[in-house]
Order: C-alpha cells, then sequence, then structure tokens
C-alpha cells in the first residue's frame, strides 16, 4: 500500500521555518538552520507546507507499505495485550498527535454527585445563534453584526465541562475542525464575516493537539487581510479538559 508524504531539499531550504508553522500534524522541524522530516508517521500527505516554501525545496512523493509492516498492522489488531499507545502508533497512518489515544480519569459516578448535589440538574443552553458549522454558516448573517464572536474547535465542546457558560455565553458561535475541512473554505467565509459585520471582539478556542493551531492561524490572517482591528484572545484547552495557562 502507498502514502503520501514529503520530501524536503536541504540544499534548497534557507531556513526560513515556514514550512514548520504550516505543517499542522508538527511532522517538520528545524534542525541545524534546516527543516527536516522528523517524524514519516506525523506526515499526511496534503502539502500545506508546499506553497509556503520560497525555494521551492519541498515535494510530495509516494512511499510504499511492505507486506511485513502491512502483517505486522493486522496482527497488533488482534493482539489485546498491547497497549493503547502501541495500538495508536501502528494504525494511525498519519500519525497524528491529535488522535493519539488517551483513557481520561474521572470522579466515579458518586464522588460526582456528591460534588454536584447543590446544583440545578438542568444546565441551560447559551447558544444565540444557527447554524454553527463553519460548511453551514452563512457569513451575511444579520447576527454577526455587533456581536462577540466565538470561533470554537470542534472537540472544545466535549472536552471542556463548562462550554457554555465559560465561552458561547453571551457570543455567537462558529465551530469547525481545521484537520477534517477545507481550511481555505472557512478562510474566505470568514473575511467575508469580517469585512460585512462590525464586531466587538473575536475570541479563538482550541484544542492542544497540532492540527488546531490552524484556525487561530486563519483567523489572525483574515484580521490582517481585512484589516481588522478587533480585540482578540485565543485560548489552549487540554485533551482532558484544562484550560492551558499562558
Amino acid at each position: 500500500m502507498k502514502r503520501k508524504i514529503v520530501k524536503i531539499d536541504k540544499e534548497k531550504c534557507n531556513g526560513c521555518g515556514l514550512c514548520v508553522q504550516a505543517c499542522h500534524e508538527g511532522a517538520i522541524q528545524m534542525r541545524n538552520g534546516k527543516a527536516e522530516l522528523v517524524n514519516e508517521d506525523y506526515c499526511d500527505g496534503l502539502g500545506d507546507c508546499l506553497p509556503v516554501c520560497p525555494t521551492g525545496a519541498i515535494e510530495i512523493v509516494e512511499t510504499e507499505f511492505t507486506k511485513q509492516e502491512n502483517q505486522t498492522h493486522d496482527e497488533g489488531l488482534s493482539s489485546s495485550l498491547e497497549s493503547d499507545v502501541s495500538i495508536n502508533q501502528k494504525f494511525l497512518q498519519c500519525g497524528c498527535p491529535g488522535s493519539a489515544t488517551q483513557t481520561i480519569s474521572r470522579p466515579t459516578v458518586k464522588q460526582h454527585h456528591e460534588a454536584v448535589v447543590q446544583e440545578s440538574s438542568h444546565i441551560d443552553s447559551q447558544l444565540t445563534n444557527w447554524p454553527v458549522q463553519f460548511k453551514l454558516i452563512n457569513p451575511y448573517s444579520k447576527f454577526f453584526q455587533d456581536s462577540h464572536l466565538l470561533v470554537a474547535a470542534d472537540c472544545v465542546a466535549y472536552a471542556f465541562g463548562d462550554f457554555h457558560q465559560q465561552f458561547i455565553k453571551n457570543r455567537k458561535v462558529i465551530i469547525g475542525c481545521p484537520k477534517l475541512d477545507e481550511i481555505d473554505l472557512y478562510y474566505e467565509k470568514f473575511l467575508t464575516i469580517l469585512k460585512n459585520n462590525s464586531l466587538k471582539s473575536i475570541t479563538v478556542v482550541k484544542m492542544e493537539v497540532p492540527c488546531c493551531n490552524a484556525l487561530a492561524m486563519m483567523v489572525k490572517q483574515a484580521m490582517l487581510e481585512a484589516r481588522m482591528i478587533i480585540p482578540y484572545s485565543e485560548i489552549t484547552i487540554t485533551v482532558d479538559g484544562r484550560i492551558v495557562e499562558n
């Protein structure tokens, strides 16, 4: 089975580091002043790093999975003794850090009940606009006008328990996944929103995984192109539901 990865010509690389920023998977790093593909498993072969390289040092190549490697993959699936991490490393072709398997410890049902016994059993939604998905959003929707805008990664709502009260409340919401969707579509829509509405603030809430950084980069680039000076804040959430302190 074949898969695509990037290949970097170190002779052509001028060490600008733009490809490192463009790589959402964290597969490229700077070493000794040159860009280097440090982990082929992390590279998804999409080539987001190609257009930013000023010297043409990057190309897409195909690599072959050998029969022995594929057999190892199949054998691993049937082994119940391997750890989640080992299985994850063998079967995720792209090796994306955001797909890494983790088990998160939580309080028992009894402990949780005791902690919230004084709280209401019903929590009201704070959502005041629909739709919320980037793909479905109409950039000319009137609810954007004079609003505080929240741009959030899909996974945040599942990882962060108080998402509605802490982030959605008093904001209009757009959600999306820069890993699974077309980031160019996001960009064009967001640029249109900026140019056609007077926003009061923009808050980006993303996950700690590398591919999520593209969401914040997209928002900031659109603000630069639209020449919009708007109060901006960026918040990162860990996979176990904590806010990363800057």
